[in-house]
């Protein structure tokens, strides 16, 4: 080529050149140097070169997938209406709390003031028809049970404990004057209950070995004993207590109201785990409670066992919420977290960690949907609800653990929301029925024989 020929070619490129951000690119890298370099690349390694970049400057090459843990899309499932109180309930977390369980999980205090601002959301007593509930579908309460969860596990179990525990208590067992006094104002979040099963000395055995007693003077019924571990028991306005008749030796229950003489409850120090739930020790001392506040359709511990399976789909669900809590969490934090520049999500094992979350999420959330639809066709038994409860508290152990680890030294802080859902994860294990009594109820279903003590 000519010089005159050099000359139009160099004028017709800087034309084209956009010199601003050439001067931007010469502030950042040599660019004699790497004039030098690409001079020295021959065909093959050019081509190359220009392919990576120009695929690179593509629009939408690096947008990334939005972060949801719904992979299967279950959500489809519901109609407009339950996906609009799902994203209510959602936003509502997001907005409200969110912003406020860091806190006061680390000082194990429950945020009193967002009990009005729940009531605003008519979703107390999902199932229930009647009283002011909503009447929807279990479905329903177990997808709110997963939002809740979702983004803490602790204020889903005050949920759970009063809407769940405390109100089908008394929806299930008593009387309709019971209902009508409690259950409106229960909806409303007016009054709040609290569950009293657990004791001091007895937890899986509790069906057997209750050591709380109760015996009718001829004027009240009188209350002795402890329950152990009763969530909202420090505020709340009536809490149900289950006792063992000395005369007939059934169980029955009680609806116990925080004035009642020789009731006490004493909050529960130093716990790892739901640190925002206010669990108590409860102590009944010659506890007087009037016939007319015995739950009049409790006679026996099978009408106690009718309302644990009927809130154990919602501790499978609460599960769930928390395993996608911490998923969604970790998914977030690897997508910014870079290391040897380059965001930690880029890298396999990493992606390894976050499928396999995925994959035992996915399994439990599938798992759960079907269990509420059997409920909702009435033909869910204990053991189809036991073994949600075993599966998904087993699965949410695994996920919360990865989850930490892809965060790694930063997955101890509670800033990431990891390490709250890591050790909520525990109490989930625990609670509604270990995984031992739990799987026992499963084998003894599918094999005819009980392997329970007698």
């Amino acid at each position: 080529m000519s010089l005159l020929g050099k000359i139009k070619s160099t004028m017709g490129l800087l034309k084209e050149v956009d010199l601003k951000k050439l001067a931007a690119i010469n502030e950042k890298i040599d660019l004699k140097q790497a004039m030098d370099a690409l001079g020295d690349l021959d065909d093959r390694q050019l081509k190359g070169l220009m392919k990576m970049l120009t695929s690179k400057a593509k629009k939408g090459q690096h947008q990334l997938p939005p972060i949801d843990g719904d992979f299967y899309n279950l959500d489809l499932k519901l109609s407009s209406a339950q996906r609009d109180l799902q994203m209510k309930v959602r936003n509502f977390m997001e907005d409200e709390i969110r912003p406020l369980v860091n806190d006061h999980w680390n000082r194990a205090k429950f945020p009193m003031e967002i009990i009005p601002k729940f009531a605003k959301l008519n979703i107390t007593g999902v199932p229930y028809e009647g009283y002011g509930c909503p009447n929807m579908p279990f479905l329903m309460e177990g997808i709110i049970a997963q939002e809740i969860a979702r983004v803490d596990v602790s204020i889903s179990t005050f949920f759970g404990v009063h809407s769940g525990l405390a109100m089908g208590s008394i929806y299930l067992c008593g009387s309709e004057e019971q209902k009508q006094e409690w259950l409106p104002k229960m909806q409303k979040l007016e009054k709040i209950g609290a569950f009293g099963l657990t004791e001091p000395n007895v937890g899986s055995a509790v069906s057997q070995g209750m050591e709380t007693t109760c015996k009718f003077d001829g004027e009240n019924w009188v209350l002795n004993g402890q329950k152990k571990w009763i969530g909202n028991a420090t505020f709340a306005d009536v809490i149900i207590i289950w006792a063992k008749d000395v005369d007939s030796k059934r169980v029955k229950g009680f609806l116990v109201r925080k004035e009642n003489p020789g009731f006490e409850a004493e909050k529960i120090e130093d716990k790892m785990a739901l640190r925002i739930v206010q669990n108590a020790l409860i102590t009944l001392t010659d506890c007087k409670v009037p016939e007319s506040d015995r739950l009049q359709n409790a006679n026996s511990f099978k009408d106690t066992a009718k309302v644990l399976k009927m809130t154990r789909a919602g501790v499978a669900w609460q599960a769930v919420g928390c395993a996608r809590g911490a998923y969604e969490s970790a998914l977030k934090y690897t997508k910014k977290r870079e290391q040897f520049g380059r965001p930690i999500a880029s890298y396999q094992l990493i992606q390894n960690h976050l499928v396999e979350m995925l994959s035992n999420l996915t399994a439990m959330q599938t798992m759960v949907f079907r269990l509420s639809e059997m409920q909702d066709q009435d033909i869910l038994t204990d053991e189809h609800a036991s073994l949600a409860k075993v599966y998904c508290s087993m699965r949410t152990r695994d996920v919360v653990s990865r989850a930490r680890e892809v965060l790694g030294g930063n997955g101890i802080l509670l800033e990431h929301d990891v390490a709250r859902f890591v050790a909520d994860a525990e109490a989930i294990y625990s609670y509604e029925g270990t995984k031992e009594i739990n799987s026992l109820i499963v084998g003894r279903a599918i094999t005819g024989y009980s392997a329970f003590v007698n």
